[in-house]
């Protein structure tokens, strides 16, 4: 073979791979209200599949535990969409009577700027029709109850062909021993991801009941759904606790419009991120994740752009997945090499 023809090659190649990346993209985007969906209820399926087991073990009939399952998690999900719809429609409702004020606060949390600059903030926040965008956010929580309701759907056929995967893993590979491990991988997949969420859920829970004590101590409105974005937004890595804290920040020199009590608050909601977020969630998580820091910033703009907020959300377990799949793929290792954070990838199977 010439060197015309391999160069040849490789750019079709290339230009195939493009297309390829181009066409996913675009699927990407188009069923991303299915897509979602489907991921957390993957998510769902692996957080619970694995304590049915362990029910199912105590001369517990498989059917009973997975019924009694389905019913707990349509209960779960179905409360906690109602509650954050509630709680964002809370903050909507207060926060358009506060429309003008915020737009007036804002220039006199920035007075130590200088005049020119102040200047442009003014002219900037003029143009944003706040009122408007408060709107479309109460509009975009409603669509959490029918995304709740998919979620369900999606959870309930899982488990009911859950004892069929092992099968149908062994007549994709048509190897016992390929079967078994991607088996293992898949279990090693589920395992760091399950304990991902488990730990970033109980340090939100713990961030967001302190910031609600801090609200609730310095007599400011709306504690409890601060709280529950405080929570919610800390699932979103790196950035999701400086916008919560900025929130938080603003709403406190709005309702207050004392720049004293703004400072303490702020200070305190500041330092409970800065504790938890540099040294408790360090110490549970450990080595579970291994992921680049820098890769996760990318991770969250890529997804971000894609899917939105929930694709921030789903980031960190999508790319926890993507470097355990690539470093068994030999010529996808250097993604899983560059997604890891010592340039040592998890393949899945070690720990």
């Amino acid at each position: 073979m010439t060197g015309d023809s391999v160069l040849r090659e490789r750019l079709q190649t290339g230009f195939l791979g493009i297309i390829a990346f181009a066409l996913l993209l675009f699927l990407l985007v188009q069923a991303r209200f299915m897509l979602i969906a489907l991921a957390i209820a993957i998510i769902i399926f692996s957080l619970t599949s694995d304590a049915i087991g362990a029910i199912a073990r105590q001369r517990v009939p498989n059917w009973l535990a997975t019924v009694a399952a389905l019913v707990l998690i349509t209960g779960g999900v179905l409360w906690g969409a109602a509650t954050v719809v509630s709680q964002v429609n809370q903050i909507v409702y207060t926060s358009i009577g506060y429309a003008e004020q915020i737009q007036r606060a804002l220039p006199g949390l920035l007075k130590w700027l200088s005049p020119d600059a102040r200047a442009a903030i003014e002219a900037a926040m003029a143009n944003v029709n706040l009122t408007g965008w408060i709107r479309s956010l109460a509009g975009q929580a409603s669509n959490l109850m029918s995304g709740a309701i998919l979620i369900v759907l999606f959870v309930g056929f899982m488990f009911a062909e859950r004892a069929y995967f092992p099968a149908k893993v062994e007549s994709l590979t048509g190897d016992h021993d390929s079967a078994l491990h991607v088996r293992r991988i898949t279990a090693s997949i589920m395992r760091r991801v399950n304990r991902y969420l488990v730990v970033k859920t109980a340090v939100s829970a713990v961030t967001a009941g302190l910031v609600w004590a801090i609200f609730t101590s310095a007599g400011l409105d709306l504690a409890g759904p601060i709280a529950m974005l405080t929570f919610i937004l800390n699932f979103i890595p790196s950035v999701g606790s400086i916008i919560a804290t900025l929130i938080a920040v603003l709403l406190v020199f709005v309702q207050s419009g004392d720049l004293t009590v703004t400072l303490l608050v702020g200070a305190g909601c500041v330092l409970v991120q800065f504790v938890i977020g540099n040294v408790l969630d360090p110490m549970l998580l450990g080595q579970t994740l291994r992921l680049s820091s820098f890769g996760i910033i990318l991770s969250l703009a890529f997804w971000g752009a894609v899917w939105g907020i929930p694709g921030m959300f789903l980031a960190v377990p999508i790319m926890v997945a993507l470097m355990i799949v690539c470093s068994q793929i030999h010529w996808l290792r250097p993604v899983a090499v560059l997604l890891s954070r010592e340039g040592l990838p998890d393949d899945g199977l070690s720990g």
